[in-house]
């Protein structure tokens, strides 16, 4: 990968994150991002890791001291390279983080989107009222091709299923076990985000849209879920200029208003990967397609 061409640069204060109580802002579920240089925010990736080795080559040679990177979630789902996804995160991150003293752990985030947030609940399925059921939803929504990618199947996920909460159980397992076995791939799920900002409120970054009448605080289920109101958003929430989001169910690639930035093309689902690079007012400044 090609060196960085950086300068030296002070250690900029982040934000406190003042909307949220501190043992939030402790857990870092939404961090603060330094807002000293650019950000690189990725969209959703849906398992498809030569769409994302292409877009990481590309975006190494463009980064510059104080720039800081945040992928906006589902990363599995639909692609058969679900774990290969995950490998090559923290391939890149690792990379990253090795330029020190140009960045600190804090330049580079990973949210949390729908796919992982199912592929979590698809570890304790055995605790749902209608393990089938609820299975099924996932797999309408491309939770197959992660199941997959770590080593399992869909009929063994039904028969287990239908074999009552014990046999679910021995499932869950085995396929957390896969999991975890994989380099990394443990610590890098339980450290994704629910959404991060700017520290100087220039943008907001969330997986796919949210809630404009609650607080972050409060958002839950709306980060994952509430992508179809995100084109209702008219102004800007809560103090942050800007809202970016990485998944669009309508794929419709990079789309642009006053106060919203959504990029999805497609990637996973046949599509390209795109990344936008934001100026420190939250402006775009450039575009990276793969």
């Amino acid at each position: 990968m090609a060196a960085l061409n950086m300068t030296d640069h002070p250690d900029t204060a982040r934000g406190d994150g003042a909307e949220l109580p501190a043992t939030t802002r402790a857990i870092g579920m939404y961090p603060s991002m330094r807002a000293a240089g650019r950000n690189w925010a990725i969209g959703a990736i849906h398992g498809d890791v030569e769409k994302l080795e292409a877009l990481h080559d590309a975006l190494a040679p463009l980064l510059r001291a104080g720039d800081t990177v945040v992928y906006l979630g589902n990363y599995l789902g639909y692609g058969t390279g679900a774990a290969e996804v995950v490998d090559e995160l923290l391939r890149f991150r690792s990379w990253f983080l090795a330029l020190k003293p140009f960045v600190h752990p804090a330049d580079i985030v990973h949210l949390r989107g729908a796919q992982e947030e199912m592929f979590d609940r698809l570890l304790q399925i055995q605790f749902a009222t209608d393990p089938k059921e609820t299975l099924t939803w996932m797999l309408d929504r491309g939770l197959e091709a992660t199941i997959v990618g770590y080593g399992s199947d869909v009929q063994s996920a039904f028969q287990a299923a239908g074999g009552g909460a014990l046999a679910m159980t021995y499932w869950t397992s085995a396929l957390r076990k896969a999991m975890q076995a994989k380099d990394g791939h443990a610590a890098f799920f339980s450290h994704l985000r629910r959404a991060a900002y700017l520290d100087n409120g220039a943008a907001l970054f969330v997986s796919a849209g949210l809630d404009v009448d609650k607080p972050l605080r409060l958002q839950t289920d709306a980060l994952w879920w509430a992508s179809r109101s995100f084109e209702d958003i008219e102004e800007p929430y809560r103090g942050y200029a800007r809202i970016v989001r990485g998944y669009d169910p309508e794929q419709r690639g990079f789309a642009e208003t006053g106060c919203t930035i959504s990029i999805d093309a497609g990637s996973g689902r046949g599509g390209d990967l795109l990344a936008v690079c934001l100026d420190q007012a939250g402006a775009v400044e450039q575009f990276l397609t793969a």
